[in-house]
């Protein structure tokens, strides 16, 4: 399991993970097979087949699981935008201390 802050935040108010675009996954699970901590779920006879399971697990800033898709069905938020909402919520979290 990933740690749980990342910069001083609460890794569950830190928005990364992978999200699937499904019209391109042909479910070939070389993400599940590549990421080690247990982000993706594999479901048998469901239409969707892989789902992001635990989000918060997935170590922020990673995207070496996407690396593997030679579909591009797997995409994450903006670096740099998350970058900016971790340091809000860190002037945030500091204002309350």
């Amino acid at each position: 399991m990933a740690e749980e802050t990342f910069m001083g935040v609460p890794r569950e108010r830190i928005d990364w993970c992978p999200t699937i675009d499904y019209n391109k996954c042909n479910y070939c699970l070389e993400c599940v097979k590549f990421c080690p901590h247990k982000v993706y779920e594999v479901r048998e006879n469901e239409a969707q087949k892989l789902i992001v399971k635990n989000p918060y697990n997935c170590v922020v800033f990673c995207r070496a699981c996407a690396k593997t898709c030679g579909l591009d069905a797997l995409s994450f938020p903006n670096k740099n935008e998350t970058t900016k909402k971790i340091k809000e919520i860190r002037k945030e979290l500091e204002g309350n201390g």
